[in-house]
Parts: C-alpha cells; sequence; structure tokens
C-alpha cells in the first residue's frame, strides 16, 4: 500500500512563510502526479497544487498562484510546497495526494485522487 507521510507546516504570521514535505513510499510509480489539497475549518475540500510526474507541469488554485510554489524529486518520491505571503484564509489541514491524473487533482475531490496522507496543519495569525 502507499503511504504519503506529509511534515513540516506549523504555525506563521500573515505575510510569513512555512514549507511542508511529502515522502512517498516505495510502492508509489514515478508516472504520479503529486499535490496538495487543503481543508479550512468549515470549508470544503480545496485543490491547492499539483506537479506531473516529470515536474515540467504544475498547476496552482487561484488563491494560491503567485504565492505558493510546489515542486518534486521523482527520485526521492517527495513533493514539497514553499508557501510565502501567507494569509489567514491559508489556514487549513493541508493533504499530500497522488494520482495518475493530475485533472483528479485538481478537482479537489477526495473521491478522485488515490492516494492521500493524513494531513497536516498549517496555521497562519492575524
Amino acid at each position: 500500500q502507499v503511504r504519503l507521510e506529509e511534515s513540516g507546516g506549523g504555525s506563521a504570521p500573515a505575510g510569513g512563510s512555512l514549507s511542508l514535505s511529502c515522502a512517498a513510499s516505495e510502492g508509489l510509480l514515478s508516472a504520479y502526479a503529486l499535490g496538495w489539497i487543503r481543508q479550512a475549518p468549515g470549508k470544503e475540500l480545496e485543490f491547492v497544487a499539483v506537479v506531473s510526474w516529470s515536474g515540467a507541469t504544475s498547476y496552482y488554485s487561484d488563491s494560491v498562484k503567485g504565492r505558493f510554489t510546489a515542486s518534486r524529486d521523482t527520485a526521492k518520491r517527495t513533493v514539497y510546497l514553499q508557501m510565502n505571503s501567507l494569509k489567514p484564509e491559508d489556514t487549513a489541514v493541508y493533504y499530500c495526494v497522488a494520482d495518475l491524473y493530475i485533472d483528479d487533482i485538481r478537482s479537489g475531490h477526495r473521491n478522485r485522487s488515490d492516494f492521500w496522507g493524513q494531513g497536516i496543519q498549517v496555521t497562519v495569525s492575524s
């Protein structure tokens, strides 16, 4: 079974920065896209970012574009999310997700992404 383990995150003031990383187990095929989906308190799941297997293609939600940067190291089976210029509305549980299809991750729907991490808290104060 593929396992995704998030690390990093934590708390930061508005305007600050945080980073996340997600390491996948050996069972994850290199062809899988890796990305991030978040859920703020009382809100629906929201797509954040995704990177293709090669790292050549990436997509971001409009809410984070220009502030967050996703990258991956396929050999290390790891995806990263650098979060700059944080806003209080970025406060959420962030889930690392993996799927063969980029659009499945971009949908933000839980039942369209094959693998999910346990989630990690990101808190941004005003």
